[in-house]
């Protein structure tokens, strides 16, 4: 049983997350460095789970997927309640039957702490709706999982990854033709918007391309590009509805902070590998994460090795994959760690000789060689700029 409930960890976390922020005031700032300070230190001290239990249950494990749906609810409406300038008969009716006043609670919670719960909120929104919306919508066969993974990747603005992550990232990981493979020597800060930017651009492309082979409208609700911007517009006119302009605010930058964060969580995964684009994907181009807290929080989401090497294979039947290359940390320690590009660059160098010697190819090496020197030459470009 340990095994299922292992899973639980990361909405068990989110729900205290989520009374932190609804407690408000400095309440926010200790939740969020708890919340942090669990992941990186819970990675550090507990290490690694190699694993591999047959989990037959699948009712229950589907079960735990799906609850994000009402979690992530929850927080949406805690969101909207720290900012609404409306009156919430319901929360007024808690603050009188509890110890605490809520109602007095958020009226005193300044700009800062606001500031801090954008972030925090994103970090959860991105565990509880992101990374279960990534498991679903692999689940191609399966309509209910995909408009699922759908609707959860919309509120961060990205229910097309539904598009592009399957059909693209999954097809061109670690070449020039994926948008999320940053190459060696780019940092966070770059890589981001340019992902973001390409990400779109693919999943717009494809779509397009599906819709003109079937001889129907690009410009319809038949394109899922338009229908996944339409379902982030509805979470954007709830917002709105329910809480004002600052409703809309707040959760605009919420999803835009999950947003970031998966960018930020690609970037790590697959920083400085290539591969020929006629080679097949194998576990050795992805940074692979065994790390407990990381693996029972994200649905084995860090087992990436296996996940590339075998997109359609669900969570629970991931691989250790103990010969694959191994990240520089827990995935929230290594999220710190990339926004310092100097120490990331540094640190990454033993990692990236290692799989040049030991687990990259002929071709990989040319192609690694030609991206060096064109490394080369833009730095003297900028140079004579200068």
């Amino acid at each position: 049983m340990f095994h299922y409930l292992k899973f639980a960890n990361y909405f068990i976390s989110t729900l205290l997350g989520i009374s932190t922020v609804l407690l408000g005031q400095h309440w926010i700032l200790v939740g969020f460095a708890v919340f942090v300070a669990f992941y990186v230190i819970g990675d550090a001290f507990f290490g690694e789970d190699m694993s591999q239990p047959k989990l037959n249950n699948k009712m229950f494990l589907d079960a735990m997927l799906y609850a994000s749906v009402p979690t992530t609810i929850l927080l949406l409406s805690v969101c909207l309640w720290i900012v609404t300038p409306y009156d919430w008969t319901f929360m007024h009716w808690i603050s009188d039957h509890f110890v605490y006043d809520f109602v007095a609670a958020k009226q005193n919670t300044n700009l800062a702490e606001l500031a801090v719960a954008v972030v925090f909120c994103g970090l959860m929104l991105s565990g509880v709706a992101t990374v279960v919306g990534h498991e679903l919508v692999h689940r191609v066969g399966n309509k209910t999982a995909v408009t699922t993974g759908r609707w959860l990747m919309s509120l961060s603005f990205d229910a097309s990854f539904s598009i592009e992550h399957v059909f693209n990232h999954h097809v061109h990981v670690a070449t020039e033709k994926d948008p999320v493979t940053a190459p060696r020597g780019r940092s966070v800060y770059i890589q981001v918007p340019l992902a973001i930017y390409g990400t779109s651009k693919a999943a717009w492309e494809i779509e397009k391309k599906r819709l003109q082979r079937k001889k129907l409208p690009v410009l319809s609700l038949q394109n899922q590009y338009i229908t996944g911007w339409l379902m982030t517009v509805a979470w954007l006119v709830l917002a709105t509805i329910l809480a004002g302009w600052q409703g809309l605010l707040f959760v605009s930058g919420v999803g835009i902070a999950a947003k970031v964060i998966l960018e930020i969580v690609n970037y790590m995964e697959h920083y400085g590998l290539v591969r020929h684009p006629r080679q097949r994907v194998e576990p050795r181009h992805s940074w692979n994460n065994n790390r407990k807290i990381s693996c029972w929080a994200m649905f084995n989401l860090p087992r990436h090795s296996h996940h590339h090497a075998r997109g359609a294979v669900p969570f629970e039947k991931l691989e250790a994959m103990p010969d694959a290359p191994i990240m520089i940390g827990g995935y929230i320690s290594t999220m710190l760690l990339v926004l310092i590009p100097p120490l990331w660059y540094r640190l990454m160098a033993s990692k990236l000789q290692h799989w040049d010697e030991t687990m990259a190819n002929e071709q990989e090496l040319a192609i690694l060689a030609q991206q060096k020197t064109e490394r080369i030459s833009a730095k003297a470009q900028r140079r004579r700029l200068i």
